[in-house]
């Protein structure tokens, strides 16, 4: 399907972001800095690695940090950056994923460490550190994953780090009510992004997960990154685990042997949209 997501303009000039979990060209995170900047917010990118990171914030007049998103002193460090380097922050996106794979019966203490590492302690350092840096009258946004409500199979302890992190945006919206920062998480379905190119390459693969979708395609990263423009506004809502995946959230995601010759891609995680 070659229907593309549709943009919408918010003023965000004289605002800065923050976005981790954006090197990868293409995919979520990069989309999200994109929309960010087109709508006039300087944008502070991370991940990782830093040269994609670095070509990005060329291109959208932004800065590039080295970040890993698992590590705390590393967010702690890339908020004190953007501090230093625009003097404030106003809107924060947390779109770092990790897939972990496995079931219950193969499941080792290394892999729930990996799975939480960077899909439950970051995203709960990263609204600890953000929210220090933000005055007040501010957005924190996280980027979860459809699986931690409809179970796909065998992304076990990569689900369920990605609820944990739900659960704390919903006390962290608590938390910093007062301050009037508020803090979202956001439940994309799957995503044909450059990452998963080669999965949804397959038209039954695509059609596997289409039909279950009542808009009739699978997700762009612009219909992600649209969510999050909408969040990062003026909005009146706080706490919330947002399904941005053109209503899949009524019906299920296909299992594996509906998946045809994509489905090692469905088993790599990166048709889950890790960005």
């Amino acid at each position: 399907m070659n229907q593309q997501a549709m943009a919408f303009g918010l003023d965000l000039k004289g605002k800065v972001a923050v976005v981790l979990g954006a090197s990868a060209e293409g995919g979520t995170g990069w989309a999200i800095a994109e929309t960010l900047a087109r709508n006039g917010a300087s944008v502070v990118v991370a991940a990782r690695s830093l040269p994609p990171l670095e070509r990005l914030a060329e291109r959208i007049g932004g800065a590039a940090f080295r970040c890993d998103a698992g590590v705390e002193e590393d967010i702690r460090a890339l908020a004190a950056f953007a501090l230093e380097r625009y003097g404030r922050v106003d809107i924060a996106v947390n779109s770092a994923g990790l897939p972990v794979m496995g079931m219950i019966s193969e499941m080792t203490q290394e892999l729930l460490d990996n799975a939480t590492r960077v899909n439950f302690h970051g995203p709960t350092f990263f609204i600890k550190y953000m929210a220090q840096a933000i005055d007040s009258n501010g957005s924190i946004i996280f980027i979860s994953s459809m699986s931690t409500t409809h179970p796909v199979m065998p992304h076990i302890a990569y689900a369920a780090a990605k609820s944990a992190a739900d659960c704390i945006v919903r006390y962290a919206a608590i938390e910093y009510g007062p301050r009037n920062i508020r803090v979202n998480s956001i439940l994309p379905g799957p995503i044909n992004s450059d990452m998963a190119k080669e999965a949804f390459a397959d038209p039954d693969f695509e059609r596997a997960y289409a039909r279950e979708i009542p808009i009739g395609r699978v997700g762009l990263p612009d219909d992600f990154a649209n969510a999050v423009l909408w969040l990062a506004g003026p909005s009146y809502v706080s706490g919330l685990n947002l399904q941005v995946n053109g209503g899949n959230q009524l019906t299920r995601m296909p299992r594996p042997d509906e998946l045809a010759k994509g489905a090692d891609s469905y088993g790599s995680g990166k048709a889950l949209g890790d960005r």
